[in-house]
């Protein structure tokens, strides 16, 4: 089990190396395979999936990431962004209404949620790529995340005593929440004193890097807890089967979906 999720792992890291370098269509493409996915396991997860392979509330969300994407890439407004979304409310709300009584309104509410918390979050990644250094700052996003989670763990089974949150994750730890941020903001800065200072001229940028890394880390953290009580709720496991030794996208992708919305609003903020 440890080689299949190191494997996972490797092989996850090698395409974000990809994928984050080639940027444009190619990022945005890896990300909309990635987005939907997620969206079907929520789907599956809330009960929102029925029998047939997928049903008219998907394909509205479907439809609804293909076009936000499409505008993301094409158009450079945020108005018509917003709008795009409202108007895929009223799509999720028209197949609601065309097909009633066959959902309940919980559903459509459920889908559109669903809708906002994989693929709009997650396009915050391609628009982080988009910023004037956001070849450096998309790295930030994966930093906060998985180096958080990896030093979180390594610190909560040496000297974790203390339970985070003892109803929705038991084997967290405060200890490893805090290691997790310290260790997300030493990477950061030294990613930045490694690799962006060599090659940007920007006052503070290694204090700015760690920081905005370490408050990307807590927000991973909440992101984490956050898909697992998703899964507590519904009683299940794990979203899906597509990440050996992972599970599904929103396994491995918990923590990351709530990045990439901060570490963006962060660095334009103060990287401009």
């Amino acid at each position: 089990m440890f080689f299949t999720r190191l494997l996972s792992s490797i092989g996850l890291v090698i395409i974000a190396l990809v994928t984050i370098i080639a940027g444009g269509p190619v990022l945005l493409v890896t990300l909309f395979v990635v987005s939907v996915t997620a969206f079907m396991e929520l789907s599956k997860a809330t009960k929102i999936h029925g029998a047939t392979p997928v049903n008219s509330v998907e394909i509205a969300g479907i439809l609804g990431t293909v076009v936000f994407y499409l505008l993301l890439y094409f158009v450079e407004s945020d108005t018509i962004l917003l709008m795009a979304l409202l108007m895929i409310l009223v799509l999720f709300m028209s197949v609601y209404v065309l097909t009633y009584p066959k959902y309940h309104a919980d559903q459509i509410m459920t889908a559109f949620f669903s809708f906002i918390y994989a693929p709009v979050m997650l396009s915050c990644i391609y628009m982080t790529r988009s910023l004037e250094m956001g070849v450096y700052i998309v790295w930030m996003i994966f930093i906060s995340s998985w180096i958080n989670d990896t030093c979180a763990y390594l610190v909560g089974v040496t000297i974790g005593k203390h339970k985070l949150s003892p109803k929705l994750s038991p084997k967290k730890s405060v200890e490893g929440s805090i290691g997790g941020i310290l260790g997300a903001g030493m990477v950061g800065g030294l990613f930045s004193w490694l690799v962006v200072s060599p090659v940007i001229e920007f006052e503070n940028l290694i204090p700015i890097f760690a920081v905005i890394s370490m408050v990307g880390a807590v927000i991973a953290q909440v992101g984490d807890l956050a898909a697992s009580g998703i899964k507590r709720n519904h009683e299940i496991k794990d979203y899906g089967k597509c990440i050996p030794g992972h599970g599904g996208v929103m396994d491995r992708f918990d923590s990351v979906i709530f990045t990439a919305p901060i570490i963006y609003l962060l660095a334009f903020l103060f990287l401009k």
